[in-house]
């Protein structure tokens, strides 16, 4: 079995990502945890731009995620606004600051640098593995996928062309469905 070599693998690309993330945020005075959850805010969909989704994404503690969302929103990085049908409900947006921060900063140097050795056929290659492994690893410790609404079994594509969530019963953008969502199923 191939496990320690692939657990070694993972880890050390995990650390090398933070490595990255770290360079990356350190001009802007962010730490590799305020990169991370700016990108996750950047692929979320509305349903799951909340401080409670953000702690269950990054497997991080709610003092963190607290601490780390008080640190972006002083920076002008992120907007948080309270839902319009339910008070108790905080959504957080990024700025557009935060989104030109993410675009700028994401994927890292460090990244596209080593993507640029690979071939098309084997970037194909390590993202279909690195899915497989990802799926495997929820499904086996029945994690939330936190996968594109396109990809859940809730996404209903109407007649017209657009799209509806049969599980909050709203209709979604072509722009929402290329988002992440907690509730993918």
């Amino acid at each position: 079995m191939k496990l320690n070599h692939i657990y070694n693998s993972v880890e050390r690309l995990g650390d090398l990502l933070k490595v990255g993330a770290r360079q990356a945020g350190a001009e802007h005075g962010l730490q590799p945890v305020h990169v991370e959850v700016l990108h996750y805010l950047s692929i979320c969909n509305q349903y799951s731009d909340t401080p409670m989704a953000v702690t269950e994404y990054l497997g991080l503690t709610k003092g963190t995620v607290s601490q780390t969302l008080k640190v972006l929103e002083k920076k002008s990085l992120l907007v948080k606004t309270i839902d319009e049908n339910d008070k108790r409900i905080t959504h957080l947006k990024l700025s557009v600051s935060g989104q030109q921060l993410v675009a700028a900063l994401l994927p890292t140097n460090l990244f596209i640098k080593a993507c640029e050795q690979l071939s098309p056929e084997q970037q194909s290659d390590i993202d279909s593995s690195l899915k497989l492994l990802l799926s495997a690893l929820l499904k086996a410790n029945n994690l939330k996928t936190f996968g594109v609404c396109k990809t859940c079994r809730f996404n209903q594509q109407t007649n017209d062309g657009n799209y509806f969530c049969g599980l909050v019963k709203q209709p979604l953008s072509k722009g929402d469905v290329q988002l992440i969502c907690r509730e993918h199923e």
